[in-house]
């Protein structure tokens, strides 16, 4: 069953590119958080702590991509490098306006540049697309492997960010996630063997990848499937807040990844079974299915077993939704194509943050799960009206 997992490490360099991307992966889940964690520890509000935050999500959001298509016409090591720099003195500019009670508007700024951070998970995705085209099983256990890492990244990360900023100095936080972030690009950009070659682009192929057919469509599903997750995790720290027992929300968002982690672990060491459009639609319909019993969660202790099942089918969406970036988009564009679907998948995330958070604040605790009902109905519903058009741009 783990065989697949031994033989894509086989070619050289794939274990220190895939490690170098897991650290330089990790500020990515510690930079909002701490933001956040770092700001109110100064004083701050947390209207403005979560603005400033929410800053630096729509312009890594809407930057990233463009870094990524970059990364597509010069190479990862000459666009990353720089891209790296600027995103790590945004970092420090920020810490020193936020210590030194600068405008506010000067931590807005320095939170949009912060957005400059590359979208490492795409470097490292391009790199296994690279290594393993010609044999999509092993490709199909690489972004397995990835997608487990994601979630142990985002697991990780913020536990990380937030105890550096509570218990050392408030910029703890987004200073770790500076350094952490110089060191797994370097580390990263020095796998000079494993990095993808610059391909000419196809002459039809111009302007944004967005414009690639079907693309546009999985990153509008990918936006429903993250705002299912994030809603599922206000939800359920408003969960556990009503029943006096808020301090146990963290236990319980880590069995729903939990969940999610080793639903990808087994999927990767499945070889994939029929169309790859199918089992997006199975996947997204299974998490319709598996986040609906949320809504009637009597306690904590069946809440946890019904997160365990709901984040089964989180992973494998992931998971397929990479392979079919793969069907969409040529080699020359692949990059910037993954960091679009990732970017609309952190957009659904925030929605999903804000829109429960409402619901939550409305109508109360057990309602917030109303949202990732809804988010993920209408995931199925795109998924099942987009597949003919899916198919038709060579996703079969």
């Amino acid at each position: 069953m783990l065989s697949d997992y031994r033989r894509i490490f086989a070619p050289a360099g794939s274990l220190l590119f895939s490690a170098a991307g897991f650290v330089s992966r990790l500020p990515q889940s510690m930079i909002g958080v701490g933001i956040v964690t770092m700001l109110s520890q100064l004083g701050g509000q947390y209207r403005l702590a979560g603005s400033v935050s929410a800053t630096q999500a729509l312009a890594a959001a809407a930057i990233g991509p463009q870094i990524s298509r970059m990364v597509d016409r010069h190479g990862q090591r000459r666009v990353v490098l720089p891209a790296t720099a600027v995103t790590v003195a945004a970092i420090g500019a920020l810490w020193l306006c936020a210590r030194y009670a600068a405008p506010d508007w000067t931590l807005y700024v320095a939170a949009a540049a912060v957005g400059c951070m590359p979208s490492t998970g795409a470097l490292v995705r391009s790199r296994w697309a690279e290594i393993h085209r010609e044999s999509p099983p092993l490709l199909h256990t690489a972004y397995s492997l990835e997608s487990v890492l994601d979630e142990v990244v985002y697991v990780v990360g913020p536990i990380l960010a937030i105890t550096l900023s509570t218990r050392g100095s408030a910029g703890a936080g987004p200073l770790a996630a500076a350094l952490l972030l110089a060191v797994g690009v370097l580390l990263l950009a020095a796998q000079r063997r494993t990095e993808p070659p610059v391909r000419r682009a196809p002459e039809h192929v111009g302007g944004s990848a967005l414009r690639l057919p079907g693309l546009g469509l999985l990153v509008l599903v990918l936006t429903s499937v993250g705002a299912t997750y994030g809603s599922v995790e206000v939800a359920t720290v408003a969960f556990a807040g009503a029943d006096d027992h808020k301090a146990l929300s963290g236990p319980l968002l880590g069995v729903y990844a939990l969940g999610s982690g080793l639903a990808g672990a087994v999927f990767g060491a499945v070889r994939p079974r029929g169309t790859v459009t199918r089992r997006l639609l199975v996947s997204v319909c299974a998490m319709a299915v598996t986040v609906t019993p949320l809504l009637f969660a009597p306690s904590l202790a069946v809440l946890a077993g019904m997160l365990f099942v709901a984040g089964m089918s989180v992973a494998p969406i992931l998971i397929t939704a990479m392979g079919l970036v793969g069907h969409l988009a040529p080699a020359a564009r692949l990059t910037e194509s993954i960091t679009w679907v990732v970017s609309g998948l952190s957009v659904g995330v925030s929605l999903g943050y804000a829109t429960a958070g409402w619901v939550v604040d409305a109508a109360g605790a057990s309602a917030g799960y109303r949202v990732p009902c809804a988010a993920a109905l209408l995931a199925a519903l795109t998924v099942s009206l987009a597949r003919p058009r899916l198919i038709r741009a060579g996703a079969w």
